[in-house]
């Protein structure tokens, strides 16, 4: 073969071998990546704001921060808190308002005015989770449109010390208040102003019944009972008994649990508290406190999941030491002071929600005209 044969062939190898490795599989791309080789970054998702849930409630509502940040927490929520007076006060203002509900959920319906609340239909039914562990007798809706939170006794109570200083005993019933060694050492509450008042006027009526109870408000005028607008005058303004109170009535109309607040207030102060409660038959009355979801929420599964938080140990456990009341939940644990301190009436005065609810505005009207008239 000559030189010029072979540089033919060696021409024709070479222009084959270019044409072989450009059709070839080992040809890299030069341009952008294929998308289906490679992952796009994902945008960062934005967290949800927390959704807002009203509580309506009466003034003296009160939790720890930490126990309702809990519940925020664990249900992206915000918590507003909507105190609306006392208990007879908020709730009209909820009936009023019912086709434009103020809240999600109200607090502070108790006993005294359950009727009204189950008659004005301002309350959705739902049963709570953790209902098994409330007793039956504080559960008075079948339909669960009000759930039971807590309750305690609105009782007579006593200044120790002036009792022991003039050697006489204290009241153990309410007959015994009507007695001249008891002449002007009693202060109540107005029963249309105040809830402990109102209380302890059911009391008399289911102790004494509707057709006696005003002897007993009679001879009560007789025997200078003092009246104020409110607790807190009649207990720190006219009461001697209580640690910062100011007045010279040894006997006041208060709670059960207020001796163990005396104690705990005190922080150390008090190793025992000054005051007691009378807890003779039908001197004390047991409030219950409700609470339920209100008519036109727009946040009914929020407001649901804080109904169930109302009963939980967790909530339950700090009820007494912010509201001084006991919790309705039979696994939560009490705190050493209402454990040392705390007194139950055995046996309270009871009338049926029924029957106060058709009569508690003639009562107070008949109460009215015979004590301050």
């Amino acid at each position: 073969m000559n030189t010029k044969s072979v540089h033919t062939t060696l021409f024709i190898v070479l222009i084959a071998a270019l044409l072989l490795s450009a059709c070839g599989p080992t040809a890299a791309p030069t341009a952008t990546p294929e998308k289906a080789t490679t992952t796009p970054s994902q945008p960062t998702a934005t967290p949800t704001a927390p959704r807002k849930l009203t509580l309506m409630s009466h003034d003296s509502f009160s939790a720890s921060k930490d126990v309702i940040a809990e519940f925020e927490q664990a249900n992206n929520a915000h918590v507003e808190f909507l105190k609306a007076g006392d208990a007879g006060k908020a709730l009209n203002q909820a009936i009023l308002s019912k086709n434009n509900p103020l809240g999600d959920v109200f607090f502070g319906v108790d006993n005294t005015f359950f009727s009204r609340a189950i008659q004005a239909d301002i309350f959705e039914p739902y049963q709570p989770q953790g209902l098994e562990n409330i007793t039956d007798t504080f559960k008075l809706d079948p339909q669960f449109r009000l759930t039971p939170i807590d309750w305690g006794d609105v009782c007579l109570n006593y200044d120790k010390r002036y009792f022991e200083q003039k050697k006489l005993k204290p009241p153990a019933t309410l007959e015994d208040l009507t007695r001249p060694e008891y002449k002007g050492l009693l202060v109540v509450e107005n029963p249309a102003t105040s809830s402990p008042g109102l209380a302890f006027l059911l009391a008399t009526v289911a102790h004494f019944g509707p057709d006696k109870y005003l002897d007993f408000w009679k001879a009560l005028r007789q025997n200078d009972v003092t009246v104020t607008e409110g607790w807190e005058d009649a207990y720190y303004g006219q009461f001697s008994g209580g640690s910062g109170s100011k007045g010279d009535k040894p006997i006041v109309v208060s709670y059960a649990t207020s001796p163990p607040a005396e104690v705990f207030y005190s922080e150390g102060k008090l190793t025992e508290p000054p005051t007691a409660s009378v807890l003779g038959d039908d001197t004390c009355f047991r409030q219950i406190e409700f609470a339920g979801i209100l008519k036109g929420t727009k946040n009914r599964d929020l407001a649901e999941k804080f109904m169930d938080f109302l009963i939980s140990k967790r909530f339950q456990e700090d009820i007494p030491l912010q509201m001084f009341v006991f919790p309705v939940n039979r696994q939560a644990t009490l705190p050493e002071v209402f454990v040392k301190f705390a007194q139950i009436a055995p046996h309270p005065a009871q009338l049926s929600p029924d029957v106060i609810g058709a009569n508690r505005d003639t009562w107070i009207e008949q109460w009215t005209t015979t004590v301050l008239h």
